[in-house]
């Protein structure tokens, strides 16, 4: 069933990254859709490795490009994570079903994509120059950000120290 919290991967590349981001979708109930093309098979060792036993819990769906993605995807609120924007992710209200798109490891989301949605982008802070964080932290950070936005609604909030 979509979640209202939605991680998607344009074209990503390392097995790994989507192997660390499905875990973190089950962990927060967020939804993950991967656009093709994939750098790698979904039956990866190391993809499943990443996710761990996480993988049954997944909410994960396949398009072959981007058109199929938003013509199965309305409607909803798309949020592009890039480098290249001026508005920081913490700078906007993640309301409703909201879809928070990221590019491949090597070159981000296509330019033109970001060009015809600019008001959407949106960027994680860094220091100088650096090219980009992590995928799967950079993903992590705007899952967290949503569902602190919502309280952190149907997660568990408080822990037990082991007796």
């Amino acid at each position: 069933m979509l979640s209202e919290i939605n991680i998607v991967l344009v074209e990503p590349e390392i097995p790994q990254n989507t192997g660390n981001i499905s875990r973190t979708c089950a962990a927060t109930g967020a939804s993950l859709h991967l656009i093709e093309p994939l750098g790698f098979d979904t039956s990866d060792r190391q993809l499943k490795r990443a996710g761990l036993d996480y993988w049954q819990y997944l909410d994960i769906y396949y398009y072959k490009n981007l058109e199929e993605f938003y013509s199965a995807n309305t409607p909803g609120s798309f949020f592009y994570f890039t480098t290249k924007a001026e508005k920081c992710y913490t700078d906007v209200n993640y309301d409703g079903r909201v879809y928070l798109l990221f590019g491949k490891e090597t070159k981000g989301l296509p330019e033109d994509l970001l060009r015809k949605n600019r008001e959407s982008c949106v960027r994680i802070p860094m220091v100088g120059d650096l090219r980009s964080l992590n995928l799967s932290n950079s993903a992590a950070i705007a899952v967290y950000e949503v569902l602190r936005q919502r309280s952190f609604q149907n997660l568990n909030l408080t822990g037990a120290l082991f007796k």
